[in-house]
């Protein structure tokens, strides 16, 4: 069943790659009594992620957050090294939190999965955003098959 409006995230667990390795966050550890601005994507380093979803989040970060986003999140079914290289490649610095979901065991708690063998990358995470405050979905975006539109940074912006 899939995620949403007024649902709790699940309580598992997420990893940020840091200088130091892996780093393991508990959903609490991310979300708890903050208001984060989540978005998915299929896949790191892939064409649409990599050229309008991360990069339009950096160019309205400054927005975002001054509408009371104290997290902007972005997740994918990759690992941890996957994740903090892709942000290095995309220079997100503290801006975005990159965070590996490598297992995907969260996108498929939040029914968020999809089949992308026929592009090679077996199961991974449909491209949408969430706004969550305090562990709660308060808005959900969820991209129609090979769209990108909904979960774009501009279209959250409009619903902070």
């Amino acid at each position: 069943m899939t995620i949403k409006v007024g649902d709790k995230l699940p309580a598992l667990t997420l990893t940020a790659g840091t200088s130091e390795g892996p780093r393991p966050m508990s959903v609490d550890d991310i979300f708890k009594g903050k208001t984060v601005a989540l978005f998915a994507v299929p896949g790191a380093f892939t064409p649409t992620c990599s050229a309008k979803h991360v990069p339009g989040y950096m160019e309205l970060a400054d927005q975002i957050k001054g509408k009371g986003v104290d997290t902007i999140a972005c997740l994918s079914v990759n690992d941890a090294f996957v994740m903090k290289a892709w942000g290095a490649d995309q220079k997100v610095g503290e801006t975005i939190l990159m965070l590996a979901d490598g297992s995907g065991d969260f996108t498929k708690a939040v029914g968020l999965e999809m089949d992308a063998s026929k592009f090679g990358m077996g199961q991974r995470s449909q491209r949408y955003s969430m706004i969550v405050k305090d562990g709660v979905v308060t808005e959900l975006n969820v991209e129609a098959p090979g769209e990108f539109k909904v979960s774009a940074a501009d279209y959250l912006l409009a619903q902070l």
